[in-house]
C-alpha cells in the first residue's frame, strides 16, 4: 500500500517529493503522466469543443503543453496561449517542444471563440498575488479546468492571492493539497480529481506529511464486544447549568446515541431542570467535590449550557482533580477573559468567532493558527466550520470536508461535544477522538438533512449517530491504496 493514503501534501512537501523522484524517473516523464491524466479527465467530462490551454513557463505550464498535444491528437480544436516561454533545458521546455500546434500571445484576443480554458499558469505553489492581467485572462472564458490548483489559490492555505476564478474541474496529482479543502479555495476547485501519475515509492523517503484528510482509516472507532459493560464503554459526565439546560441536554443525548455506557449530568443547583429529561440519564445533585472522587468518571464536558460564571465554579475543580476535560461554549467565553484559565483542558472546540476572542485575529494560514493555538494551550484544537481543522500540540493536523450546511443550526456544536466526549471516554486518544467525532457529526448531519428535507434542527442530529458509526466502521475497512482521497469525495 502506498504510504500516507490520507495525506494532504503542502506545496513544499510536493516539491520535496518531485526532487526525490527525479533521482529515479525523469521529471519529464512524470509531466507526461500528469498531462495524460488531465487530458483524460477533460475528455471524460466535456464534449469536443474549442480549447485554449493557458500555459505559464514552469512545470504547471509543462503539464498544459502535454494536455494540448493529447487533446489535439484526439481531434479537439486546441490552441496554446503562452504567458512565457519555458527555459531551455527544463522539463517544461521538453513538453513545449512536443507541441506543434498554434501558440498565441498572452492577450484576450487569443481567447476569442474559445469554449473551454485550461488553467496551466501557476499551480498550487503560488505565494504572491495574481496580477490583474492574468486574472482578466482567466476570467475571459466561463468554463475552466485547473491543473493542480486554480491560479490565484494558495495550495497550502486555500486563500485567494489577488484574484481567482472558479473552475468546473481541478485535476491534481499523487495527493491533494490542503487548499483543495480549505475555504475559499475549496469552493473554487469544482470537481476534484486526484490522479495517480506513477510517482515512485522512493519519492516518499524522508517525507512525513503534517496534514491529513479526515476520514475513517485515519482513526478507528472502539468496537463493543462480548463482556462489555457500561463502565468499560465509558462514562461521560456533563456539567449542567440553570440558564440554558437545553444545550447540556443536547450534548448528553449525543453522548448516549454515540455509544457512551453511561451519561451523567452534574447539576447540583439546577437538578430539577433535568429530571424530566431522557429516562436513561443520571442527574447528580451532590456537591461536585464528591462526584470528582469517582475514579470511573474520567471524561467531563464543560461549557454547553453554562454561563461563564457557572464555568468559574466547576472548571477549576475539574482541572484540579486531573479530569479529562472537553471545553466548549461557556467555558470558552470564560477563558477568553484570561486564556490561562483553560490551561489543562484536553480539547477545545471553538467556532471561528470564539477562536478570535481567545487567540486574536487569524491572518494567513488557518491550519497554522489552529496548530499554534493548540500548542499555546497544550490541548487539541477543533476549529469548527465548513472546513473544520483539528490540530494537536504534537503537530498533527486534519482537515474535515465531510459535513453539510444543514449543521448550521443552533445546538449543533453541543451535539458535537457529546460525540467527541463519548469517544474520549471510550479510550480513544484525544486528537483521534476529535477527528472521529467531527466526521461522525458530519455524517449524522448528512443523514439528518436527508431525513428532514434538508433542514434538520439540533434535536434531529443525534438520531443518526448510531448509523454514522456503522458507516465509519465499514469505510475504515476500505482499501485506500488504489485511489487515495479523491475516491472519497
Amino acid at each position: 500500500m502506498p504510504p500516507y493514503p490520507l495525506a494532504l501534501l503542502t506545496p513544499e512537501e510536493s516539491d520535496m517529493m518531485d526532487h526525490a523522484a527525479s533521482a529515479v524517473v525523469p521529471v519529464a516523464q512524470l509531466m507526461e503522466n500528469a498531462g495524460w491524466a488531465v487530458a483524460r479527465a477533460i475528455r471524460k467530462r466535456f464534449q469536443k469543443c474549442r480549447v485554449a490551454v493557458v500555459c505559464g513557463p514552469g512545470n504547471n505550464g509543462g503539464d498544459g503543453y502535454v494536455v494540448a498535444r493529447l487533446l489535439a491528437r484526439w481531434g479537439w480544436s486546441v490552441r496554446v496561449v503562452a504567458m512565457g516561454a519555458p527555459k531551455e533545458g527544463r522539463p517544461a521546455f521538453v513538453a513545449a517542444s512536443g507541441w506543434g500546434g498554434p501558440v498565441l500571445p498572452f492577450e484576450k484576443a487569443s481567447l476569442e471563440g474559445i469554449d473551454l480554458l485550461v488553467d496551466a499558469v501557476f499551480g498550487s505553489g503560488l505565494k504572491r498575488p495574481v496580477s490583474d492581467d492574468v486574472a482578466e485572462m482567466l476570467a475571459a472564458v466561463p468554463r475552466r479546468v485547473a491543473i493542480d490548483m486554480p491560479s490565484g489559490v494558495s495550495g497550502e492555505t486555500g486563500e485567494v492571492l489577488g484574484q481567482a476564478q472558479g473552475c468546473a474541474l481541478t485535476v491534481t496529482f499523487v495527493r491533494p493539497r490542503p487548499g483543495h479543502f480549505l475555504e475559499p479555495g475549496r469552493g473554487l476547485c469544482g470537481e476534484l480529481v486526484c490522479a495517480d501519475i506513477a510517482m515512485p515509492e522512493q519519492a516518499w523517503s524522508g517525507l512525513t506529511p503534517k496534514i491529513s484528510f479526515n476520514w475513517p482509516g485515519l482513526w478507528e472507532l472502539p468496537v463493543s464486544g462480548e463482556g462489555d459493560y457500561k463502565y468499560r464503554r465509558g462514562v461521560v459526565s456533563v456539567c449542567g447549568g440553570a440558564v440554558m439546560p437545553g444545550a447540556t441536554r443536547l450534548a448528553a443525548r449525543a453522548a448516549r446515541r454515540t455509544g457512551a455506557g453511561l451519561v451523567r449530568i452534574a447539576a447540583r443547583k439546577a437538578a430539577e431542570a433535568y429530571r424530566l429529561g431522557d429516562p436513561g440519564l443520571i442527574i447528580d445533585d451532590q456537591p461536585l467535590g464528591s462526584l470528582l472522587e469517582d475514579l470511573r468518571r474520567k471524561v467531563w464536558i464543560c461549557g454547553p449550557g453554562l454561563t461563564p460564571e457557572e464555568v468559574s465554579e466547576v472548571l477549576p475543580a475539574l482541572l484540579a482533580a486531573k479530569k479529562t476535560v472537553l471545553a466548549d461554549a461557556g467555558a470558552l467565553a470564560w477563558g477568553a477573559e484570561d486564556l490561562s484559565r483553560l490551561k489543562g483542558v484536553a480539547a477545545v472546540t471553538p467556532h471561528i468567532g470564539e477562536f478570535k476572542k481567545l487567540f486574536g485575529p487569524v491572518t494567513g494560514s488557518r491550519t497554522e493558527a489552529a496548530l499554534n493555538a493548540a500548542r499555546e494551550l497544550n490541548a487539541v484544537m477543533v476549529m469548527k466550520g465548513a472546513d473544520t481543522i483539528i490540530a494537536a500540540p504534537d503537530g498533527r493536523i486534519a482537515i474535515n470536508a465531510h459535513a453539510t450546511s444543514a449543521l448550521a443550526t443552533a445546538g449543533s456544536g453541543d451535539t458535537l461535544t457529546g460525540v467527541i466526549g463519548t469517544l474520549m471516554a471510550a479510550g480513544m486518544e484525544t486528537w483521534e477522538a476529535c477527528c472521529a467525532g467531527v466526521w461522525l457529526h458530519g455524517e449524522a448531519g448528512i443523514q439528518a438533512a436527508r431525513d428532514h428535507g434538508g433542514w434538520p434542527v439540533a434535536e434531529d442530529l443525534d438520531l443518526p449517530l448510531g448509523e454514522a458509526r456503522s458507516v465509519a466502521t465499514e469505510l475504515s475497512k476500505a482499501d485506500l491504496s488504489k485511489n487515495p482521497v479523491a475516491a472519497l469525495l
